[in-house]
């Protein structure tokens, strides 16, 4: 059985190391990246299971990758989580079609039983 494969979108280094170990730990396959220029390319290239990406990125919001996933066909079936600091603000902009968002600072425990959750439960 292969693994399931997580696409990490996060700039902060220390939170992209976080996520990376608490996942792999798991059992996930994880690509991680800084940006991505062409979201749904990038997607596609990677084949992910389900996407995590911070709200706050640089020039560009975690948001609008999160839409552009959704409207495009091919990648609309694929769960996007939503990391946000600003979780309160976040939820009265809209959610961007995003399966779920999750405050920072996140419980990892929490993060990885909504993970599953959303991956139908497991590695």
């Amino acid at each position: 059985m292969f693994k399931k494969h997580i696409l990490v979108i996060e700039d902060d280094a220390d939170i992209r190391e976080v996520l990376t170990t608490i996942l792999t730990e798991e059992g996930y396959e994880v690509t991680t990246r800084e940006e991505a220029n062409d979201v749904v390319k990038e997607v596609l290239d990677i084949g992910p299971d389900l996407i995590i990406t911070d709200y706050i990125l640089q020039g560009i919001n975690g948001g609008e990758y999160c839409s552009a996933i959704k409207k495009d066909e091919r990648t609309a079936h694929l769960p996007v989580i939503i990391l946000s600091g600003f979780g309160k603000v976040l939820h009265s902009l809209g959610d961007y079609q995003a399966d779920l968002i999750i405050d920072k600072p996140f419980d990892n425990s929490d993060l990885l039983q909504e993970v599953a959750k959303l991956m139908g439960s497991g590695t």
